[in-house]
């Protein structure tokens, strides 16, 4: 009986864990995607006031494109 309450215990706990990586690993793109879209924002406005360049702004843009491409779009909604 005791080998089957540590068996489960164990697949629990490791079910727990892939959900906690898999929640930390979502908040770390978040994040990444939100500093992306504020440096396209400051590439933009520099751009704008004559202290940035089209290239710039174009780089941020690529950037975030490539985020989205690779994690989806999620962190824009919220």
């Amino acid at each position: 009986m005791s080998e089957n309450f540590f068996s489960k215990a164990k697949g629990q706990a490791q079910h727990g864990l892939a959900q906690g990586k898999q929640k930390v690993d979502e908040l770390q793109q978040q994040r990444a995607g939100n500093d992306l879209l504020r440096k396209l924002g400051a590439a933009y406005y520099a751009e704008k006031h004559g202290l940035g360049t089209e290239q710039a702004t174009q780089g941020a843009l690529g950037a975030l494109e490539a985020h989205i491409s690779a994690h989806g779009d999620g962190f824009l909604q919220g």
